[in-house]
């Protein structure tokens, strides 16, 4: 098994409002040394699939400043300090959709690019939808529409449902689904 490489020096290169960028100095088990940039995010992410039925789902289409575009997927977020990620789930649901869930199954955590990003995006199922609508930090209403689980291969052929998070959480939803009504 490898063995992790030590921690010589840790140096803070730039920072942001929602992360910083830290430079490691690294000693490798075979004497190599390197720096490394990495990204670190103090919070964790939350993405939540949204069931308003048994066989769809919840998109919403919001601006997405990186690709500077409207991008379809889920509704998402950063936990709060104190929040678990069931209770971040659904603040952010009734934060971009007005919606609220009965029920909240936690699915597991994700990261996208671990080789320079410390950040983890926990996936939560959200199903027995209700109206409750919480005001939020977003600067416009999200736009919402429904999709067919039974139809997420034409979803994955839309030009604006790219992120790698949501594809991720599309799949890990459609296996947890099957392994639940068999």
């Amino acid at each position: 098994m490898s063995v992790k490489p030590e921690v010589l020096a840790r140096r803070t290169a730039a920072q942001t409002r929602i992360f910083r960028i830290e430079e490691m100095d690294l000693r490798f088990s075979n004497g190599a040394t390197a720096t490394f940039e990495r990204i670190v995010s103090p919070r964790a992410g939350v993405m939540v699939v949204a069931m308003p039925s048994p066989d769809e789902i919840l998109l919403i289409r919001e601006y997405a400043a990186g690709l500077d575009r409207y991008e379809t997927g889920f509704p998402k977020g950063l936990t709060e300090p104190g929040e678990s990620p069931e209770e971040a789930a659904l603040r952010e649901l009734r934060e971009e959709t007005g919606l609220g869930a009965r029920r909240l199954d936690y699915l597991r955590i994700f990261t996208i690019a671990p080789a320079y990003i410390d950040h983890g995006t926990h996936l939560v199922l959200a199903r027995e939808l209700y109206p409750a609508p919480l005001e939020g930090d977003e600067p416009e209403i999200a736009e919402q529409l429904t999709w067919r689980l039974d139809d997420s291969v034409s979803l994955l052929q839309q030009s604006d449902f790219t992120e790698a998070r949501a594809i991720a959480a599309l799949f890990l939803v459609r296996e947890h689904l099957r392994k639940e009504n068999p």
